[in-house]
């Protein structure tokens, strides 16, 4: 007979072991990481284990591709795994492995069954053929009743000799879980103390009729078998140790410590979610009064499609796609992902400093830390039971003031790399010179790393194909005066044809010159219509590195065309 107890390996350290055991179903959210990194932190300041998993045992939602998505968001952000699949970095080392695999559950078939069939026999857990429809019909009876549904445990009139008919012949079936009688009392390091009324936990599915268990009855399992001793997850997660620890009793096993983490809001009080951007979309779709899918999209979705995406509010489009339609609609959609804010351009050390902070403090008004920091002094006692706002101001404040203050080189860096990643085609257009040169004109004005990038499109138009808003600020920039921008410029546009020395330094002499001939001095009013003149708009680096970077030839052509553009 199988035992009820498996031992956890013996390999397993002395400390504590943590696990973060995502569903592969797209790239991590920012919830999801925040549970990953305390998961890290409270393991890892106390020599024990952080563990990952990948929870695959739902076939439609899961996929090969987003689970390489979150070891990729893992490792970007430094949460570093001790033991779990195997991953190996940009930088070539490899993450890990271990004594407890495999980690993917659609790989662990044969070891759940296992213990379904002890359950089974020693009359813990049943095997239901009831039909969707019938189940369907139950819950319309309790729903017009308005009685909670519980399942009735129709299974269980079944003789065993009917019961073998079934399985002989093959009747599609699911197991379930026979929950005892009584109360059921959680104990949590965070919440405290709850107690689950008798009855409120009904005789759930631990097996699906496709064969593979339930995420209640797979977690249950490999906590056990994995060594963890600490579950730490989101409250949503709350009422699901209740059927957890029914499992945990009628196997035999012992019961890791819980502690059920803060939901994280956005500030409005919203729940953070994926939906978000599809909502941004939405709005924006209703405001240009769009009926069908823009021509720009090149029929990546029908129109048929389209209706039913802007019709439901619960329907997502695929990530490309909304990508495609927000750059189309010229909106910002909101970071929710990890990866949507590695995109940003924000920092892996800024992101998890943030993250720490929503459910978490480190008292004594201490803001500011690296991963280092928050391993030596994370610990329950500090996690906050209400949900966290996520301050997306704070963020950006954060992140601004990491980037500025780094070293020249540093940002230059980064910014390389972040180009080569996300706006590749940016950086084949510029030589290595013109883009230290914008990087070193830009480092002090980037909130992000893709600020650059985006506020910079002017460097890599094309001479002939630069164009100039009708915006007020522009309009202001060459219309109005005395004289006018656009007479600043012509005037300027002799001193600039004849200067032979094309540097920064010489730019400035040269233009403040004119300045004090022509503006009273004013430099302003002879650089910002020169700026507007090379970039298409009034907000640039220091309008001097700007001509540099673009170089003369390309300079003079842009004025040119803007004088024929405002003058004609």
């Amino acid at each position: 007979m199988t035992p009820k107890v498996s031992s956890p390996d013996s390999s397993l350290p002395a400390g504590p072991v943590t696990r973060f055991a995502p569903s592969p179903s797209g790239h991590l959210h920012v919830g999801g990481a925040r549970t990953a990194l305390f998961c890290w932190a409270f393991a890892n300041g106390r020599n024990g284990t952080f563990l990952l998993r990948i929870e695959d045992t739902d076939q439609k939602r899961s996929s090969d591709a987003a689970s390489i998505g979150f070891l990729n968001d893992l490792d970007w952000l430094g949460i570093h795994w001790n033991e779990g699949p195997a991953f190996t970095r940009p930088d070539g080392t490899a993450l890990g492995g271990g004594a407890h695999g495999p980690y993917f559950q659609s790989e662990r078939a044969d070891t759940y069954n296992r213990y379904i069939e002890q359950l089974i026999r020693d009359g813990h857990a049943y095997h239901a053929f009831d039909t969707p429809e019938e189940l369907d019909a139950k819950r319309k009876a309790s729903l017009a009743t308005k009685t909670p549904y519980r399942y009735d445990r129709a299974a269980l009139q079944l003789s065993p000799a009917e019961v073998d008919a079934h399985l002989r012949a093959g009747t599609p079936a699911v197991v379930r879980c026979r929950v005892p009688a009584g109360p059921i009392v959680i104990k949590d390091e965070i919440l405290g103390e709850a107690t689950i009324p008798a009855g409120e936990v009904d005789d759930f599915v631990i097996r699906k009729v496709d064969g593979f268990p339930t995420y209640h009855f797979a977690v249950v399992v490999d906590d056990e078998l994995m060594g963890v001793t600490h579950v730490l997850r989101a409250q949503e997660h709350f009422t699901n140790t209740a059927k957890h620890m029914v499992l945990q009793d009628a196997l035999g096993f012992r019961r890791p410590t819980y502690a059920h983490l803060p939901l994280i809001f956005n500030p409005d009080g919203s729940k953070m979610s994926k939906r978000d951007k599809d909502k941004t979309l939405r709005a924006a779709v209703q405001q240009k009064g769009l009926t069908e899918p823009p021509a720009d999209l090149g029929g990546a979705i029908t129109a048929e499609a389209w209706k039913a995406w802007f019709g439901d509010k619960n329907k997502q489009l695929d990530f490309d796609i909304a990508a495609k339609l927000a750059a189309i609609l010229d909106v910002t959609l909101p970071e929710i992902n990890v990866d949507d804010f590695r995109r940003s351009g924000y920092l892996p050390s800024v992101v998890c400093n943030f993250l720490a902070l929503n459910g978490w403090s480190p008292g004594e008004n201490i803001e500011k830390f690296d991963l280092e920091f928050l391993k030596a002094r994370f610990d329950l006692s500090r996690v906050q039971k209400t949900p966290a706002k996520f301050d997306r101001v704070k963020l950006l404040s954060f992140n601004c003031d990491a980037i500025t203050s780094m070293a020249r080189e540093e940002f230059l860096r980064l910014s390389i790399a972040h180009g080569e990643q996300f706006h590749p085609a940016f950086l084949k257009k510029l030589t290595r010179e013109q883009f230290a040169m914008l990087a070193g004109a830009s480092h002090e004005r980037s909130k992000t790393l893709d600020e650059l990038f985006r506020n910079n499109r002017w460097v890599t138009a094309a001479d002939g194909a630069l164009t100039w808003d009708d915006s007020k600020n522009v309009r202001k920039a060459m219309l109005e005066g005395t004289p006018p921008g656009i007479e600043r410029l012509r005037g300027l546009q002799p001193t600039l044809t004849a200067l032979a020395d094309w540097s920064p330094a010489a730019l400035e002499a040269a233009v403040k010159l004119f300045a004090d001939a022509n503006t009273g001095g004013n430099l302003g009013m002879a650089a910002q219509p020169l700026r507007v003149a090379v970039t298409g708009g009034t907000v640039s680096p220091p309008i001097f590195d700007t001509l540099a970077i673009l170089g003369k030839e390309s300079s003079l052509v842009r004025i040119s065309r803007c004088l024929a553009h405002f003058g004609s």
